[in-house]
């Protein structure tokens, strides 16, 4: 333990010169039975476990944790599209044929799930934590709540001149159905109440793809950078896209589509 932060010890293994550990006895092990497998999904999203752990491991230098937190989510989005969808694809056809560790693509999904849980709230602790670190290293991601009037306004100019231009908002009713959203397309969802006589509106306001992320914001301090996540510009300036409506809730989600492939052999 060094100023609170717990020290990951340094290992340097030498398979060439260590001693061959000593066998294991295991009489409960039967060795013809399917659990003396892994579940390839599960053991896949342990390695992912694995990954993330490095942005967690304090003798990296910080942006490259934050690499390495980014790996772990691109990682479990392609798990989901291909490993999961594919799982998916045999529940929906009826096809209860288990791998070899003998659970079904059932028994699989929920697995997945518990572990996939336990992933993804152990990666918003890791963001958390590293945001905090980078705040203190001079790069400060802030909320739009604490923008200042100079902030707002050349975020307002920002908006106006390079992001309104390229948003496409999408109402949802019966005579509006669900639109298509691209895959892994981040997407805020909207409900709002009209002013004049509080009739609620339903929309989707997908983020575009073609700006950046983050927006730096100017007048920061020397050695400092300040930055703004799009979305927040966009929740801060919805009253330019939707003049006369007060925002009820917001909320914003990405999609996952079926990317698995089938290949099918012809006679």
């Amino acid at each position: 333990m060094k100023d609170g932060i717990m020290q990951t010890p340094v290992v340097q293994p030498d398979f060439l010169h260590n001693p061959v550990p000593e066998p294991v006895s295991m009489p409960d092990l039967d060795i013809t039975s399917p659990a003396r497998f892994f579940n390839r999904e599960t053991s896949w999203l342990k390695f992912n476990t694995r990954v993330l752990e490095e942005a967690q491991n304090p003798q990296l230098p910080l942006l490259e944790r934050v690499k390495m937190l980014s790996i772990s989510g691109t990682n479990l989005d392609e798990f989901y599209t291909v490993r999961v969808a594919g799982l998916r694809e045999m529940v929906r056809n009826k096809i209860g044929r288990p791998a070899l560790d003998g659970k079904s693509p059932q028994q699989q999904l929920d697995a997945i799930d518990v572990d996939a849980r336990a992933l993804m709230q152990t990666q918003q602790d890791v963001w958390t934590d590293l945001r905090a670190q980078m705040k203190r290293e001079g790069i400060d991601i802030v909320h739009r709540d604490e923008l200042s009037k100079e902030d707002r306004t050349y975020l307002k100019q920002v908006f106006v001149e390079q992001i309104f231009p390229i948003l496409t908002p999408l109402a949802i009713d019966p005579a509006h159905p669900f639109p298509f959203i691209p895959n892994t397309g981040l997407t805020l969802a909207l409900e709002l109440l009209r002013k004049s006589d509080k009739r609620v509106l339903k929309s989707l306001l997908p983020i575009p793809a073609q700006v950046q992320r983050f927006v730096e914001l100017p007048d920061g301090l020397a050695g400092t950078q300040r930055l703004i996540m799009l979305e927040e510009v966009l929740l801060e300036f919805l009253d330019q896209l939707f003049p006369g409506y007060s925002v009820e809730g917001h909320c914003s989600f990405r999609l996952l589509r079926d990317s698995d492939l089938e290949l099918e052999d012809e006679a």
